[in-house]
This record gives structure tokens, C-alpha cells and sequence, in this order.
């Protein structure tokens, strides 16, 4: 029994021993985690990093402007509101004190929550010490003044609580317009447009701040005036032109509607300079309705359909094979290269014409058969006059996603006998509508490419930090004569050939129509159910003197209506028409005429004396009058002075108001209360009451002014 007890208490003392070891060790290791001595200072430093942290603060983005610098983009700030409830400064009496009004403040502010909810909200955060209390997200900056003035929080952020975390929200202030060329950036997605183009300039640069994680993950900015204020981005300026770039998009989509047609865009660049004034893109969505969801100006590359025929015809006049007087037999309207048939749209064809009528009936038969007469036996010679225009090579813009274009060559795989008269026509080879406009632009240019430019200027706080020069891609595609010969056969496209509809007396349009088979990914141009259509015009304007170039591309109308001139030419009129109308510089000047009127004094209406008397003085015209000085005149303009008459003007009667401005007279009827109502512009030729007739005070009298 007492060796059994013995056994027991010397298990219990090694036990006791452990626990005594353990406890001290346990004593020991805190120690030395604690000491500065041992490892105190490295603990410390690794716990401070984990809750304590210098943390990157987004800066501003920068503006992008349209070309008379109306905002396309820009970052809003919006502030994000929360209450340190547990700041040192902060003491219980002065919180209690000044509680009820802040509650009563934010709700008078934010009036979704009641004073009461307010007031348990704050009582509550101080209870539990919370040191980021959210009062609320999405707060304007003018209500951010309203609250820095508030109870308790106008004492700031270390003796009041009050914490405002800034982030900006980017805006486009003309939503859909230009949407995919503006573009975005966006983090776990590729950059789109001008926004992610210039990322890196519109991004500015990063600040840090100290900040401390608390509860929930959540960092919250701590110190006074510590880290680094970031630095703002630069403003970029683009050269779109938001009136036109309005009326662009909107005759796209009426036309794309129109004609239940998938997608389509148009482009305006201006001649001399590559300045992309207007660019539109628009997909359908299952509702019916189109929005701008890919760049397809830039990014797809089709075959471009008839557009191409230029392009093959400038080849062989450029190699001095064809001449636009050179015949060629269209024959029935068909033809046969092995054992594929070349088909015209008019059925029947046209006979014998020459290669300039070919070009503006744009006969497939006609420049399939003499491209291939002179090209057949030396195809290389084709594909390398073709590619000294640069018609293989990207433009190079800086927008990311540009299409590749394909012409192929001689090696390729699929090189095959009919190559040659399908290439002529616009099949076997790709281009994207930027690049099909930027070699018509080059034609318009008489013979010098340059590169589309959608970037005039980078501004730092309104500092010039960057100029984009014109960037010329070649000097001369081609020689003098094919670019006359070229611009002939393209005005005859409007004056007589296949877009006659968009001829018009104001001004010369040049262009071509195109209208391609886009085959099928899966079947190709096997089954014809299979094959949609793209329609597409590009030319320029004036013919006579080019200012603007301009391509519109529509795929897949769905009404059986899918030539060029029916569905894209209209939106190139629309949008030329409103070019023309809004630039000056594009008119002809008037005939100077020395003099227009019979007599070298200027004409006069009718009208107030003293105002009529003292501009004749300003202008030293001689005058004279009959009577009495009155207080409205008539007058009547001879060869060396001007006549003036007294004009009766009868408070009962209905005056004789003919012959004065639309102000005088309203001033005067109005006056006598009668209704004015008036058409036209100009001065008062006639009046529905005859002078004399007696008032009746509120009765309508109109006014025709001429």
C-alpha cells in the first residue's frame, strides 16, 4: 500500500515538474518576443506590417477632351463617409453633448433615415468603439462641404471622428458617343480605345497613405500628413468633332434599324491631316436595339467587296497595262475563269465599255477580265505593285485591336489560278474599314498617305506636354497621272455610275460603292442562305477640292436590300451634308461685288426715330425730314441722302407696320394689346388687319416678314 502511494506522488511531482517547465518556457518565450533584448523589436516590426501599411491612393485620371474641348471623359469624385467613434480626442461628455444635433444634421441631409435611426447608429459605433463607422458611400463633393461643417465632425478627423475617403468614378458626359474609341480600362480586362491607349498619361501618378487594418479587413487611413499626395493625370485632346461625331451615329443607327442590318460603322477623317473627326460602331442586341460594343472600324478585317476595285485598277495604270479608254467585253454579264463563274449584278451585262465605265457600273465581268489579261502570266507583279501602296501593312494606330489586312502572295497556300480576277474585285483578300478609308483618303490626298490621328495633345494642368505632328505612312502611292485618272472614274461613280442617288447641286461627291458576299465560318459560300451581305460607300468631298473622306460599312441588312448606294449611301450624304453645312472653309467664296444696291447708302427699315437718326449720324449719311421730329419714322433711301416721314401711330387704330423689324412692330402692337403672331424672317411685308381698322384689344394679327 505505501510503496502503491509512493508510486502516485512521484507520477504527480514529474507531472507538477512538466507543468512548472512548460510555464516556465511559455514565460520565457513571451519574454523574448517582448524584450527588446531578444526579438521584441522584430515581432513588433512584423505585427506592424501586417496592420500597418503604407497604401497606394488612386490619383485623378485625366481628361479626355473633344476637339473644341468638350468633355468626352472624365472622373467625377465621389467620397466615401465614415466616423471614427473611438478617436482619443474624442471624449464622452463632448460626444453626448453634441450627439442629438449631428443625428438631427444627417438627417436633414440624408433624409432615407430618421434622426432616431441616426442618433442609435452613432450612439451604438461609440459603444462598441468602432473606428470606421461607414455614414454613408457615394456622397457629391458639395454635400462633403455641407458635412465638414456638421456637429462633432467639424472638428475634423483626430478630434472628431470625421473620415472622407475620396474615389473617382470615370464618366462619359455623352454616353454612347464615340463609346469604343473613348474606350476603358479596367483591371482583369484587356484596355479598349483612347482610354487604355494612353493609360499610362491619363493614369497619373500614385500617392500612399498610412494606413491601419482593423476589423473586417477594412484599411483605415491613420496620421496626420502622412505619405505622398498623388499626382494627377494629363488631359488628352482628341480630334473628334462631337456635332458631326452626333449626326454620324445617329444616321448609322437609323439606317442599321432601318434595314434590321447585324452591325456597321462609319468613319470621317479629314484629308490633309488624318484627324478622325467622327467615328461610329454599332451592334444589334437580341431586343433589336444597337449600342457600341466593338470597334469594328478598327478591328474587323473582311473583304472589302467592290471598294477594292480601286485599289487594282491603280495598279495596272500605275504599270502603264491599262489606260480608262482601254475596252473590255463584259459579255452576257458573265464569265468563266477555270471552272468558277464571275457574275455582274446587271443581268445581261453591258456589253463592250471601257475600263473607265466598268469602274462606275463597277462591273465584276469587266475588271475581273481586264486585270486578269494583263496580270495572269506575272501574278507576282500584282501583289507587289499592290504592297508598295501599303495595303498589306497595319496603320499602326495606337488604338489596340487593329484588324491585320491580307493580300496574299503568290506563295501562299491557297494561291490558285482565279486568285488574280477574284482579288481584283475585293474576295481573297481582308482589310478593315480604317484601312480601306486611309487609302481613299491617300487618293483624295493627291497620292500622300497619312495615318489616321486621334491624338492632337497631352496637357498637364493646361501645360503643352505632348504635340502629335501629322505622320505621314508614304509620300506617293502612285504617280500624278493614275491619281487624275483614279479621281476621274471615282466622280463618275456619283455623276452617272452606281451612287447617281447621292449626286446633289451643292457640292461633288467622289466615291465608290461596294457591295461583298461575307462567307459563312462555317459553310463558306457553299449554301447562298448561309451568305450574308456587307454594303459599304468611301469617298471624299469636295471632289473638286477634298476635305474629308469618308467610309460607311453596313453587314447583314436582312431586307433583301443590300447594294452600297441603297444602305450605306445614305448615311454618307447625311453625314456629308452636315459637314458641308457647318464648315466654312469647305464653300466657294462669293464673287466680291463692289456694289449690290442701286445707291451706296445702306437700306433701312422702318423704325424708331431717335435710333434711325443717330445711325445715319454715326455713318455720315446726310438725311432730311418732313415736319415735326417723330417718334416713329418712315423712310425712304435715295442716291445722296436719306428721306424721313413721320409714321402715325394712333393708340385706337391698328397701325401700318410694314416695313419695320419684328421688334419695333411687336413693341408697338403688343403695346396697343393685340396678339402678335409672325412667320418668316426679315422685315414686315404684310399684316392680316388693315392699318386704320379699330383695336380690339387681345385679337390676333400675324405678321409675314420677308
Amino acid at each position: 500500500m505505501k510503496g502503491q502511494k509512493q508510486i502516485i506522488f512521484s507520477r504527480v511531482y514529474i507531472v507538477y515538474g512538466m507543468v512548472c517547465l512548460f510555464a516556465m518556457a511559455i514565460i520565457f518565450q513571451t519574454f523574448k518576443i517582448q524584450s527588446p533584448l531578444f526579438e521584441g523589436d522584430k515581432w513588433r516590426a512584423k505585427e506592424e506590417s501586417l496592420t500597418r501599411n503604407f497604401r497606394e491612393i488612386e490619383a485623378v485620371r485625366g481628361n479626355i477632351y473633344a476637339a473644341d474641348e468638350s468633355l468626352l471623359a472624365t472622373s467625377i469624385p465621389k467620397y466615401e463617409v465614415r466616423f471614427d467613434a473611438n478617436t482619443d480626442a474624442l471624449t464622452d461628455t463632448y460626444f453626448n453633448e453634441n450627439v442629438d444635433s449631428l443625428a438631427y444634421q444627417l438627417s436633414k441631409l440624408f433624409p432615407e433615415k430618421s434622426q432616431s435611426q441616426y442618433l442609435t447608429e452613432l450612439k451604438m459605433a461609440r459603444a462598441k468603439g468602432k473606428r470606421y463607422h461607414l455614414i454613408r458611400r457615394n456622397v457629391k463633393f458639395t454635400e462633403l462641404k455641407i458635412l465638414k461643417d456638421f456637429s462633432i465632425f467639424r472638428k475634423g478627423k483626430f478630434k472628431g471622428g470625421f473620415i472622407a475617403v475620396q474615389q473617382n468614378k470615370r464618366v462619359r458626359p455623352f454616353k454612347v458617343l464615340a463609346a469604343r474609341t473613348i474606350g476603358y480600362e479596367r483591371e482583369g480586362s484587356k484596355p479598349v480605345g483612347l482610354e487604355g491607349a494612353y493609360s499610362k498619361e491619363l493614369s497619373g501618378v500614385k500617392g500612399e497613405m498610412w494606413m491601419q487594418k482593423i476589423a473586417g479587413g477594412v484599411w483605415m487611413p491613420i496620421g496626420e500628413n502622412s505619405g505622398r499626395e498623388p499626382e494627377d493625370g494629363s488631359d488628352i485632346y482628341t480630334t473628334i468633332d462631337v456635332n458631326i461625331q452626333d449626326v454620324a451615329q445617329h444616321a448609322l443607327e437609323n439606317q442599321l434599324m432601318e434595314h434590321q442590318a447585324d452591325h456597321g460603322c462609319v468613319v470621317l477623317m479629314e484629308v490633309s491631316t488624318g484627324d478622325i473627326k467622327a467615328i461610329a460602331n454599332l451592334k444589334r442586341n437580341k431586343d433589336g436595339s444597337y449600342y457600341e460594343s466593338y470597334n469594328y472600324a478598327v478591328g474587323e478585317s473582311t473583304e472589302p467587296g467592290s471598294t477594292f476595285k480601286l485599289a487594282s485598277l491603280m495598279a495596272a495604270f500605275e504599270d502603264e497595262y491599262l489606260d480608262l479608254d482601254d475596252m473590255v467585253d463584259t459579255e452576257n454579264g458573265t464569265t468563266k475563269f477555270y471552272d468558277l463563274v464571275m457574275r455582274d449584278s446587271h443581268i445581261g451585262g453591258y456589253g463592250k465599255i471601257s475600263i473607265k465605265e466598268a469602274f462606275i457600273v463597277s462591273s465584276n465581268v469587266g475588271i475581273s477580265k481586264a486585270i486578269n489579261r494583263v496580270y495572269a502570266s506575272k501574278p507576282q507583279e500584282f501583289v507587289d505593285r499592290l504592297y508598295k501602296m501599303d495595303l498589306n501593312k497595319k496603320l499602326g494606330i495606337e488604338i489596340a485591336g487593329e484588324g491585320a489586312p491580307l493580300i496574299k502572295s503568290t506563295d501562299n497556300d491557297s494561291w490558285s489560278g482565279v486568285s488574280i480576277p477574284w482579288m481584283s474585285i475585293g474576295y481573297e483578300s481582308q482589310l478593315t474599314p480604317l484601312q480601306i478609308l486611309t487609302f481613299y483618303n491617300a487618293v483624295a490626298n493627291n497620292g500622300k498617305m497619312v495615318k489616321p490621328r486621334f491624338i492632337t495633345e497631352i496637357r498637364q494642368s493646361g501645360k503643352l506636354i505632348k504635340e502629335f505632328e501629322v505622320e505621314v505612312i508614304n509620300n506617293s502611292i502612285c504617280s500624278k497621272n493614275t491619281i487624275k485618272m483614279v479621281k476621274e472614274m471615282l466622280e463618275g461613280v456619283v455623276e452617272e455610275g452606281t451612287a447617281r442617288n447621292l449626286k446633289n447641286s451643292m457640292y461633288k461627291i467622289a466615291g465608290k460603292t461596294g457591295t461583298a458576299q461575307i462567307a459563312n465560318d462555317k459553310y463558306g459560300y457553299k449554301y447562298k442562305s448561309k451568305v450574308s451581305h456587307q454594303a459599304s460607300f468611301v469617298g471624299y468631298f469636295p471632289a473638286d477640292n477634298p476635305k474629308y473622306t469618308c467610309i460607311v460599312v453596313v453587314n447583314a441588312p436582312s431586307k433583301n436590300v443590300y447594294y452600297g448606294n441603297l444602305v450605306a449611301g445614305p448615311i454618307f450624304k447625311e453625314v456629308a451634308d452636315k459637314v458641308y453645312a457647318s464648315s466654312i472653309q469647305i464653300h466657294d467664296e462669293l464673287d466680291k461685288k463692289e456694289h449690290l444696291a442701286a445707291s451706296r447708302i445702306p437700306y433701312a427699315k422702318d423704325g424708331y426715330y431717335n435710333d434711325l437718326l443717330k445711325v445715319y449720324s454715326e455713318l455720315n449719311i446726310k438725311t432730311s425730314q418732313e415736319g415735326v421730329n417723330p417718334k416713329w419714322a418712315k423712310v425712304a433711301t435715295g442716291e445722296n441722302e436719306v428721306k424721313i416721314y413721320k409714321k402715325k401711330i394712333a393708340p385706337i387704330y391698328v397701325p401700318d407696320v410694314t416695313g419695320m423689324s419684328i421688334k419695333d412692330a411687336l413693341y408697338i402692337l403688343e403695346n396697343q394689346g393685340m396678339n402678335v403672331r409672325f412667320t418668316g424672317n426679315g422685315v414686315v411685308k404684310t399684316q392680316s388687319i388693315l392699318p386704320g381698322e379699330k383695336i380690339i384689344k387681345g385679337e390676333k394679327i400675324i405678321l409675314e416678314l420677308v
